[in-house]
Parts: C-alpha cells; sequence; structure tokens
C-alpha cells in the first residue's frame, strides 16, 4: 500500500510518500502508525502524538481503529484549520 504524509508529518519524515508493507497483524490504523513510528527516529517524531494524527484510507476520511485490509492508499496529516 502507499502511505502519503502531509504538512509536518511530511516535514519530520523527510517525504512525501512510500510504498509500505505492514506485517499481517497490523490490522488497522492505530496498528499501522505503532508499526511506523518504530522504522525510525523520523517516524517516532512525526507519531509522536498520535491522537491528533487525521488519516484518510483511499481518499475517505477514517478513525484510527478502521480496518487496512485491502487498502491501496492511506494518508496521514495533521489536524486542519481554515477559512
Amino acid at each position: 500500500m502507499k502511505a502519503v504524509y502531509f504538512a509536518w508529518v511530511r516535514e519530520r519524515i523527510g517525504r512525501n510518500e512510500e510504498e509500505i508493507s505492514p506485517p499481517a497483524e497490523i490490522v488497522d490504523v492505530r496498528g499501522l502508525i505503532g508499526w511506523l513510528s518504530a522504522r525510525g527516529e523520523e517516524y517516532a517524531h512525526a507519531f509522536e502524538n498520535p491522537d491528533v494524527i487525521r488519516v484518510a484510507i483511499d481518499r475517505a476520511h477514517g478513525k484510527h481503529d478502521a480496518p487496512i485490509s485491502g487498502a491501496r492508499e492511506i494518508a496521514f496529516f495533521p489536524p486542519m484549520t481554515g477559512g
């Protein structure tokens, strides 16, 4: 699946996107964030406060308990404000 990073998540990780292959035991967004956090210091920094991270699974907003099985793309972004 493709992981896409936006705003300060992207800046902290140092890349816009990447292909990832999480292990089979990673079944939801929460588990995926934990798995990504363990991939290195930059990921740990980007996901240090996972509750503020928003996600979109195949371009539809999702929650942290959403399953990731079959997803082609998961995007991670911080909360946004605007007007």
